[in-house]
């Protein structure tokens, strides 16, 4: 009988060029699973995208992306707007690794592998911004410009602080901008410094930033940050780490399906870590769109 065929993509350069010592681990593990393993390297951006897209059109039955979110995100891109999509499989090399965490992925790329056998299809919600697909977050205003201005460096040296270091600086100078969203239940329009829309738990290596938020909810989780002076950073900062941030005063929190942002200029949307046009964007969420292998749902995930 003739093997199944899985894609194997791989970005060479990923976490400290980490994939390649990973490479015969995943295809041995592939191979003992049942596979036949085609080995894809990207060479450029868009090339994971290309390699998923090619792969869903072939018929087959699995793809595994290995690299950082960047890659993963575009492994995503190429299966989401296909008819006919393939399991999907990843191993986390990125800095954050939200889409991995919201997902109980082990971040140790070994024991990712590992487990790869051990893991179960779950149908897993992915948002459609404008014509752009993700599977995290996508933000607006200073603390999303702020994270785009991370130099690479220190993005692998602080991980996960590099970000809040230079979100919390941005935010702390900035005045803010005039919000309209229009979603499920209604209109808000108001003064806002930050407005995200996750579709996950963890935002930027924090686990509580939406604590209710469930991978297959059918649900955009829209946080408002509204104020941004010191003591109310302070404050936030407090209810971010107890999980309690949607209690804070200085913040709304709103859930919906679909969502139209809007602001009196034009401000840099940041989707899952990268500049991807700018505000008015329509986004909504496609429940179950992909399914991926990860862990069982355990009780209280």
């Amino acid at each position: 009988m003739e093997k199944q065929e899985a894609v194997f993509i791989l970005n060479p350069s990923s976490g400290k060029e980490e994939a390649e010592s990973y490479r015969e681990l995943c295809i041995e593990v592939l191979e003992e699973m049942g596979y036949s393993v085609t080995v894809r390297a990207t060479e450029k951006q868009g090339d994971a995208s290309d390699f998923a897209r090619d792969a869903a059109r072939a018929g087959c039955p699995l793809v595994v992306a290995m690299g950082g979110d960047g890659t993963v995100n575009e492994a995503v891109n190429g299966l989401a707007g296909e008819e006919r999509r393939p399991d999907f499989a990843f191993i986390p090399l990125g800095t954050v690794n939200d889409f991995a965490r919201a997902l109980s992925i082990p971040l140790d790329p070994g024991e990712a592998i590992r487990g790869l056998p051990d893991f179960v299809g779950r149908p897993t919600d992915i948002g459609l911004a404008g014509d752009h697909y993700f599977m995290n977050i996508l933000a607006v205003g200073s603390l999303a410009e702020g994270v785009m201005d991370v130099p690479v460096e220190e993005k692998t040296k602080f991980g996960p602080l590099a970000y809040a270091a230079h979100g919390l600086q941005k935010l702390i100078t900035d005045d803010g901008n005039r919000f309209t969203i229009t979603h499920d239940s209604g209109t808000w329009t108001g003064q806002a410094s930050l407005v995200l829309a996750a579709l996950t738990n963890s935002t930027g290596g924090f686990e509580k930033m939406n604590p209710d938020a469930k991978t297959d909810d059918g649900l955009l989780h829209l946080t408002v940050i509204k104020q941004t002076k010191l003591p109310s950073l302070l404050k936030m900062s407090a209810a971010l780490l107890l999980g309690k941030l949607q209690e804070d005063g200085a913040v709304e929190t709103l859930r919906t399906t679909r969502a139209k942002i809007e602001t009196d200029e034009p401000i840099a949307c940041n989707i899952d870590g990268d500049e991807r046009g700018t505000t008015p964007v329509s986004i909504e969420v496609l429940r179950g769109h992909l399914n991926i292998l990860a862990p069982e749902i355990t009780e209280g995930e």
